[in-house]
């Protein structure tokens, strides 16, 4: 599986689908959706997206409570500082 460093900053839908390791369909959906954080360039067909909003909004959907937590405070006290 690839890096998250080796996908370019601008992925297009089946990028995001090798990413996140889903299929390009529910990737698709997911963005006509707004499920999922998406642009569409003017008179463009195609979805865009931002490679570094899609591992924020990845973030928000933890396995663990704990982990969201842990999460939560590590960036509290990184803004704090």
């Amino acid at each position: 599986m690839p890096q998250t460093s080796d996908f370019p900053p601008v992925l297009d839908t089946a990028m995001v689908a090798e990413l996140l390791g889903m299929n390009v369909q529910v990737v698709r959906r997911m963005a006509r959706e707004g499920s999922i954080p998406c642009y569409r360039i003017p008179g463009g067909r195609p979805f865009r997206f931002f490679r570094d909003e899609v591992l924020e909004w990845l973030k928000g959907f933890p396995v663990h409570e704990a982990a969201a937590e842990a999460s939560e405070e590590g960036a509290e006290e990184t803004a704090d500082a």
